[in-house]
């Protein structure tokens, strides 16, 4: 009912309610008088304070968003002008095109380095911090106590220690080099007129980037790309203790018929039988998930835990690619890389796309080095120098083993070593800072072999190829100054990285591949299996006899670092593999090379010296090498569309399968079914976005996989809950990560028809089950034919601050959620958070003709046009120009004229 205002012809509310109050009632507070003498409601009055109220209220927030936006403005870089620092001995530029990507000129190495830290902390400094952070296990001091669990896994691993010594024992060159690029990258931190946005809602400030920083840089990927195999060898531990050795054996093959290794040599590989063991597993309680994106915390601190640590997700994808053709293959006879690493996305983008140029004495350029440069270290990381190419994929290597060590209960420090006498660990008190909360005190204790850790009843020690001290330097720097493919494969195997599969191309058109990164002298166990140290004797198992000789005179052990010298033998020392033994592929017969996460090589020996800590199954390595091998001769656009590749042919035999249970007699007086069934027929193979039958086929694998192995699933766990529960370390522990060729094994099952569960009574009735689920679960979504692959696969590219804010503004720190094309084990690998982290293609010597794009932009601020520029054509697999276009902004850095 609408209030009548006075003067309406109408009493009001308070005119009747003075009416039919008593004669001679008091009335004063009915009405007020203004200073006009006019008599006015009191009601009035109200509306009028009510209505200013608001309006300064309304005032309030928009100048709290004016202030909001104009620090935001205030945060942005300088992009233009001259700025006179007294870090460079001459001038240096950066300059950048209309899409944000830069280019740094100098006239030596050094101003070179400072430059590039100048572009990296204008741009990328907020990301930086992060990845410092993660690696040395300081992360809780910046965003709170969410991220404890993560900085008590990291801190175990003392990086910022190993960092610091590493940096000392770096020659001078490196040492000043590091020193430069840090002076650069703090010197932009204090240009900028405002801290950047993230440290303002944190109400922080950022530390000093300091030189031994770059190196922690390189140990957050080694947490990334190598960490997992902790993981692995606890699950596997925990499998060979459960389950007889034949079921073992089948659940963990060392290899299968679907791997295609590059060196082409044929595999003898048995077909996988399924033993008569049936698992204990397979009629109990199963786990009802399904696959997909790893599950995220709300808690903001978090939130940025695990987007930091891809690697240790509990599901973490596996997905990179590699491959080359030679000058023969190649149009116009250029040997070409193609690259797409794949890694966790977010914005900004893990990679900063960077050209060096370094000028000679009469100013003209003597050296570009074009590609992605990792925000952190002064170098270009994956690219082409002009007279060599080179691009990565994640070798999946054995890296890591975890030594089974008897401890005293009644003293922690005690343990017994490979002979049975009790030792003192090392101990270092580690303190945990915590934003808003009391510090948290860690003891890490250190053996020979590394640090301890214990998980259910046991403890173990870790021996990881990351701590060597030869495990992060700038030795990839020297690939700038490489000339031909046996010099970059030399610089390779030298090099201070995670340990990676590095394809190259030369402009003679040759082309070659070796491993990037330290390889272990020596393994304990082959298999991957925790090892009792009562079991090792004096000496570790060798990789080969001939590594013998080799592995006394590689990189020195971890040494005092690690307690050597308390009994262990030298051979049970971690040292690294002399890059004389390297395995090496060079100028192959065929002409062309692939890499896809899977194993390498054919020839046992050599791959034995690779090891195996989790490598694919090798479903992309055989599509990409048919992909090349049906091409006589290939241009760059041909190699991104191998990139591009969404053909779901690893699929084809669960839709056989699919299509088998949905004969004429399942269907029939059935409509959910026949639809099912027409649907699948009707697929085009591909996992595009519109594709129905790929979702429902790939729901029915799911289904299977659940029945068979989700109550092992449950079974490894609860072990990590219960670490979790009392409070340890807890590893995540998932058996495909235990076994990565789960395909092989899957496809042996499906066979033979083989572990049909109780329930169902023979295999029919349990396709037909798997089948009713899907259409069931569709169902509830909204029907089969509303299952399209692209609304189950957006794209969830975001800043990690986008959770801090309503739903209706996080889009301003994220992509659009596009549907994308691409699936695991598929060439183009795409889930909603993890896909390709950059696509290039490029001949040296020809880059005008390259291709590269990369997901998201060049700037790390949400304000920056650069923000997510490029980002689309990453989205479409659109090529554009490997190379900078014309500049678009140039800042100049001066030598500051000293007094």
């Amino acid at each position: 009912m609408r209030e009548m205002e006075p003067g309406d012809g109408k009493p009001s509310h308070t005119e009747a309610r003075a009416a039919s109050l008593p004669a001679g009632e008091p009335r004063a507070f009915d009405h007020a008088t203004n200073v006009a003498g006019t008599t006015v409601p009191r009601r009035g009055k109200w509306r009028r304070r009510t209505l200013g109220t608001l309006a300064t209220l309304v005032l309030l927030g928009i100048i709290v968003v004016l202030a909001g936006w104009g620090y935001l403005h205030a945060s942005l870089p300088r992009l233009d002008g001259a700025v006179a620092t007294a870090g460079l001995t001459g001038s240096a530029r950066i300059e950048r095109d209309g899409q944000g990507v830069v280019t740094v000129t100098a006239s030596n190495r050094l101003d070179l380095a400072y430059a590039t830290g100048y572009a990296h902390g204008q741009d990328r400094l907020f990301q930086m911090d992060l990845l410092r952070r993660v690696a040395a296990g300081e992360l809780a001091a910046l965003v709170g106590s969410d991220a404890v669990p993560l900085d008590r896994r990291n801190r175990l691993h003392r990086f910022r220690a190993r960092a610091q010594a590493a940096y000392g024992a770096l020659g001078a060159d490196q040492q000043a080099l590091l020193r430069r690029y840090a002076d650069g990258v703090n010197a932009a931190a204090q240009a900028n007129r405002a801290r950047p946005f993230e440290y303002a809602l944190l109400r922080s400030k950022p530390e000093p980037w300091r030189p031994e920083d770059t190196l922690l840089v390189v140990d957050a990927m080694y947490l990334d790309l190598q960490s997992g195999e902790i993981s692995r060898t606890l699950g596997r531990g925990l499998l060979r203790d459960t389950v007889p050795p034949d079921l073992l054996a089948f659940l963990t093959p060392g290899s299968s018929d679907i791997d295609a290794p590059l060196d082409h040599v044929a595999m003898t590989v048995a077909p996988l039988t399924v033993p008569a063991t049936r698992p204990d597993w397979l009629d109990g309680p199963v786990s009802t998930s399904r696959s997909g994106p790893a599950s995220t915390s709300g808690a903001f601190g978090a939130t940025i835990a695990q987007a930091m640590q891809a690697g240790a997700a509990d599901n973490a994808a596996v997905g990179s690619n590699g491959f080359a053709v030679d000058g023969a293959h190649g149009a116009d006879g250029r040997a070409m890389v193609a690259n797409d690493m794949h890694l966790g996305l977010g914005l900004p983008n893990i990679w900063y796309r960077l050209t060096l140029v370094l000028q000679g004495a009469d100013g003209k350029p003597e050296r570009r080095i074009s590609g992605v440069s990792l925000p952190g270290a002064p170098l270009v990381v994956a690219g082409s120098n002009g007279d060599v190419a080179w691009g990565y994929t994640n070798s999946y290597g054995h890296y890591v083993d975890l030594v089974r060590v008897e401890r005293d209960p009644q003293n922690p420090r005690r343990y017994r070593d490979a002979d049975g006498r009790w030792r003192l660990a090392e101990e270092h008190v580690e303190t945990i800072a915590v934003r808003g909360g009391e510090s948290v005190r860690l003891s890490v204790r250190e053996t020979p072999w590394g640090p301890l850790f214990r998980s259910g009843d046991a403890s173990y020690a870790i021996r990881w190829v990351a701590y060597l001290p030869s495990a992060a330097d700038l030795g990839l720097m020297a690939m700038e100054q490489a000339r031909d493919l046996p010099q970059a494969l030399a610089v390779a195997q030298r090099a201070g990285v995670p340990t990676q599969n590095i394809l190259v191309a030369d402009r003679h058109g040759r082309i070659g591949w070796t491993l990037a990164g330290p390889l272990p002298a020596s393994v304990l166990d082959p298999q991957g299996y925790p090892v009792p140290a009562s079991e090792l004797g004096s000496r570790a198992r060798l990789r080969s006899d001939a590594d013998a000789g080799a592995a006394a005179t590689a990189d020195a052990a971890n040494g005092h670092r690690q307690g050597q010298g308390q009994g262990q033998d030298a051979y049970d020392a971690l040292r690294r593999l002399a890059p004389a033994n390297y395995p090496v592929v060079m100028d192959p017969a065929a002409g062309r090379l692939w890499t896809a996460n899977s194993t390498q090589l054919g020839d046992a020996a050599m791959q034995a010296r690779i090891g195996d800590g989790g490598a694919d199954v090798g479903t992309r390595s055989r599509q990409i090498r048919d992909d090349l091998l049906a091409r006589p001769s290939s241009k760059e656009s041909d190699l991104l569309a191998v990139q591009l590749d969404d053909r779901a042919r690893w699929m084809q035999p669960w839709r056989d399968l699919l299509m088998a249970t949905l004969d004429a007699q399942a269907v029939a007086d059935h409509p959910q079914r026949a639809e099912m069934a027409r649907l699948v027929a009707d697929w085009n193979g591909r996992a595009d976005v519109d594709a129905v039958g790929y979702t429902l086929v790939r729901d029915f694998r799911d289904a299977v996989y659940q029945a068979w192995f989700g109550g092992l699933e449950i079974r490894l766990a609860s072990r990590t809950l219960v670490d979790r529960q009392a409070g340890r370390l807890a590893w995540p522990l998932t058996f495909g990560r235990t076994s990565s060729r789960l395909e092989a094994v899957m496809q042996a099952l499906m066979r033979e028809h083989a572990w049909v569960p109780r329930r169902y009574g023979d295999w029919r009735t349990f396709m037909l089950a798997m089948a009713d689920e899907v259409i069931d679960d569709e169902t509830r979504s909204g029907g089969l034919a509303q299952a399209r692959w692209g609304d189950r696969n957006r794209l969830a590219l975001a800043h990690p601050f986008a959770r801090l804010l309503p739903a209706g503004l996080s889009n301003w720190l994220a992509a659009p959620a596009t549907p994308m094309p691409g699936d695991l084990h598929l060439v183009r690998v795409q889930r909603p958070a993890f896909g390709a982290s950059e696509r290039f293609v490029v001949a040296p010597g020809q880059e005008q003709l390259g291709i590269l794009h990369m997901p998201g932009g060049a700037s790390g601020h949400p304000l920056s046009p650069y923000y997510l520029a490029g980002n689309a054509a990453w989205v479409e697999g659109r090529a554009t120009p490997f190379l900078p276009g014309p500049p678009a902004h140039r800042l100049d850095l001066k030598p500051m004229k000293q007094p």
